[in-house]
């Protein structure tokens, strides 16, 4: 293996021959000059991969040599050596792009332990996220054999989701694949879960014996903040966020908010019209339909026909609650980049607003997009790209400028959280129904539906999922772990055309295990 190459400034470099011996005994190849300009000639000259910059030297000081071999080579670290410990002169290196900074008198330890961080830092740290995930591995094996309960379900999904964001940044020890694999298997153990437990909570009257589900949500994380005195409450409802999506989106927010997570179970479909109204109304399908059958308009399965009710289904909450707000409820439903920017410029209008419930539909329309875009299924190939897509998006966001804005307004809290979330969609599943069944992939609603048991649940009575009857002879079919619904006829067709894709409306735990998020500015 090559040699790691160090350059040494200092004008007192004889004082340092003890330090490039032990440097040199660790395997290391160090050169040193006395002053900036030899330095500067070094590095035009020979590529190094670190660089000991003595900020007090005659002539041309630390500082001003920084400068010099950052226009020459921005990308080579460097560690400024000082003997002052004024916080300005740490800025000032700082500011200068330095990797780290010691204080001297330095010893080897020191200096060497800052090669390791700055060179082989990425290796060493690869190497115990390895050695980790192989002994976590092991315990989450064991775990899906020992028959699980909903609260140990939630956290198996972190673990697994929190090693997939770690192996992201160590692609080169190669695991991902028996993280994959351990995903597909606790996918398939949480479907036969969900298939053997999913009706008993939905009639428990003990809560404890039931996840918290997706009509408890609004009342139990929003409206309990109601009658925080003079507080504002912003609750946003990101349509298609999955917790890995969201961890990446945390890390930009961290500075400006307290941040507590909790997580529940979406209901089943997984499917904005059956979840996101459930949200809203705190009610589940069924009762929505026989309560407000004004304001569940059955169609196609879509945001525009069957979500066009948010607000007033919200307002029916409040209302049941008998919650009276100090003035009137505002609802945003952002659907498209315009929308985002005039709630942002308009933010301050809200501030004193009770209650305000936004809708951000971004993420749904990536998931979809996606499916039916070979430059975004190029750009977003895999899980980690399509989590390194969020994370860009949000970066450069109205939403991101929006949480911004709150962030320095007092009084203000925030809800997060969101309707379903959507697994990458890898195996077909062949499903015979007639013309009039709908066209979703991830669940459908027809006439004689067909499927393989193996990779769906069959409803039989829509009554005992509190879904809505469509019809004496209508029924509906979930997919389980990551198949997607395909017909006979042109069947290798749309078995290609879909494979691959993320889609929502079964059970996966990225489906269904959705974070809620509580924001306080800090």
């Amino acid at each position: 293996m090559d040699r790691k190459k160090i350059l040494w400034v200092d004008d007192e470099i004889e004082l340092l021959r003890s330090h490039i011996i032990f440097l040199s005994e660790k395997g290391y190849e160090v050169d040193t000059v006395t002053n900036g300009e030899d330095a500067i000639t070094s590095v035009k000259e020979k590529v190094y991969d670190i660089i000991f910059l003595d900020e007090m030297m005659a002539g041309m000081g630390g500082l001003e040599t920084l400068a010099q071999l950052k226009n020459i080579n921005k990308a080579i670290p460097v560690v400024m050596i000082t003997k002052s410990e004024e916080e300005t002169l740490m800025n000032e290196a700082i500011g200068g792009k330095i990797s780290d900074y010691l204080t001297k008198p330095v010893n080897p330890s020191q200096v060497l332990l800052v090669c390791k961080k700055i060179l082989e830092g990425k290796k060493i740290s690869g190497q115990y996220a390895a050695k980790d995930y192989l002994q976590d591995f092991n315990q989450i094996s064991q775990a899906l054999s020992s028959g699980l309960d909903f609260t140990e379900w939630i956290n198996i999904y972190q673990k697994l989701v929190n090693w997939s964001i770690e192996l992201d940044k160590h692609r080169e020890i190669g695991l991902e694949q028996s993280l994959n694999d351990q995903f597909k298997e606790a996918n398939k153990e949480f479907s036969k879960f969900v298939e053997r437990n999913y009706i008993s909570w939905l009639n428990v009257n003990d809560k404890a014996d039931a996840p918290n589900l997706s009509p408890q949500i609004t009342e139990k994380y929003v409206l309990n903040h109601i009658r925080d005195e003079g507080k504002s409450i912003f609750y946003f409802v990101l349509d298609c966020l999955r917790l890995d999506q969201w961890l990446v989106m945390e890390k930009h927010l961290t500075d400006l908010f307290n941040i507590e997570k909790d997580y529940y179970y979406s209901i089943l479909p997984t499917a904005t019209p059956y979840a996101r109204n459930a949200l809203f109304a705190g009610l589940y399908p069924s009762d929505i339909e026989k309560n407000y059958p004004n304001l569940w308009v059955s169609g196609n399965d879509d945001d525009s026909s069957m979500n066009r009710y948010e607000k007033e289904l919200l307002q029916h909450l409040l209302d049941r609650k008998r919650i009276k707000l100090r003035n009137e409820l505002k609802y945003i439903k952002i659907i498209d980049p315009e929308v985002g920017r005039n709630f942002e410029q308009n933010i301050h209008s809200y501030q004193n607003t009770h209650l305000t419930a936004v809708v951000v539909n971004f993420l749904d329309m990536i998931a979809h997009g996606r499916s039916d875009s070979d430059i975004l299924k190029e750009i977003a190939p895999d899980e980690s790209a399509y989590r390194s897509l969020t994370n860009s998006w949000f970066n450069h966001s109205s939403l991101l400028n929006i949480f911004t804005t709150l962030s320095k307004m007092k009084n203000v809290k925030i809800v997060v959280t969101t309707d379903h979330g959507s697994i990458r969609s890898l195996r077909g599943a062949k499903v015979l129904g007639d013309r009039e069944a709908s066209t979703n992939l991830r669940f459908k609603y027809g006439r004689n539906l067909k499927v393989d048991e193996k990779h769906a649940i069959y409803v039989k009575n829509s009554s005992d999922f509190k879904l809505p009857k469509r019809g004496v002879t209508i029924n509906y079919i979930f997919a389980k772990e990551d198949y997607y619904f395909v017909y006979p006829t042109d069947y290798h067709k749309f078995l290609t055309h879909y494979k691959d894709t993320f889609q929502h409306g079964g059970i996966s735990m990225e489906e269904m295990i959705l974070p809620i998020i509580t924001m306080e500015p800090k």
